[in-house]
């Protein structure tokens, strides 16, 4: 578990006496707009490179594209480093983020209870239950109506990765190659992906790419192996992703307010 929110003060000291055990962690889009506003002059040729470093997968990918920051800008490593790595990349998080590398959610919701903060308290309160009780209906009925075995959002994915393990484009000489298996045991196994080599360890949902243990979902080479031998791929998806799991997200009912006279 972990928080993820901009990085106002009030919000790190609120949650560090209520969470005290909890990783607080930063949106790397308001930590990019702190950047814009302390970096100007260097801010177009670090966008790329930044983000690649937020949602870097490994230690060894994010240093790689450390020293190309480094290169354009060392300023702007110091300001990242004195905030610390573990609040802001993956690769160095102490909580498992999965996708979440924004606060995204909580600027939704922002967005739609934007006019509706003007109102008096009451009537405030009462628009957000209502907001809230629409939206829960909404994404209730939509998973007890799907036919898919897990969300929407990762159906998608998985079924890229699919296609991703099946092929491999490389841009350069337009060459297409396979990604190669090779197997150790019964769980343990050796995919070729070009020049690179990576080891999937299917009982441990493991793969030295990062992804498939940062993702909770089977990336591009542990898809390799699990369509080699057949197997099924939900197996190795994370519980919290399957069409009960969401369905139970959304049980709990927002209960409706009676009139005011009552």
């Amino acid at each position: 578990m972990c928080i993820i929110s901009d990085r106002h003060d009030a919000i790190w000291k609120a949650t560090s006496i209520v969470y005290p055990e909890v990783p607080h962690c930063a949106c790397m889009f308001h930590l990019w707009n702190n950047i814009k506003t302390n970096f100007r002059k260097s801010q177009k040729q670090i966008k790329e490179v930044y983000f690649a470093l937020a949602r870097a997968y490994t230690v060894e990918e994010f240093n790689g594209h450390m020293a190309e920051l480094e290169a354009i800008d060392s300023r702007v490593k110091t300001y990242l480093m004195d905030i610390g790595y573990d609040k802001w990349s993956r690769a160095h998080s102490k909580a498992n983020r999965t996708m979440t590398m924004t606060s995204n959610i909580a600027e939704s919701v922002n967005a739609a209870n934007k006019h509706a903060r003007y109102l008096p308290v009451v009537n405030l309160l009462d628009f957000m239950t209502t907001l809230i009780q629409k939206w829960n209906y909404t994404n209730w009925k939509d998973a007890l109506e799907s036919f898919l075995k897990i969300g929407a959002k990762y159906e998608k994915i998985l079924a890229d990765n699919t296609i991703l393990s099946q092929t491999m484009t490389i841009c350069i000489f337009k060459i297409i190659k396979t990604l190669h298996v090779l197997s150790s045991t019964e769980f343990l196994h050796l995919v070729i992906d070009g020049q690179t080599r990576n080891v999937v360890r299917l009982h441990e949902r493991n793969c030295t790419c990062g992804r498939f243990q940062l993702d909770d979902i089977p990336c591009p080479h542990a898809m390799a192996v699990i369509q080699k031998f057949h197997m099924d791929s939900y197996k190795y998806c994370s519980d919290y992703y399957n069409i009960d799991y969401l369905l139970k997200t959304y049980e709990i009912p927002v209960n409706p307010l009676p009139d005011e006279t009552t």
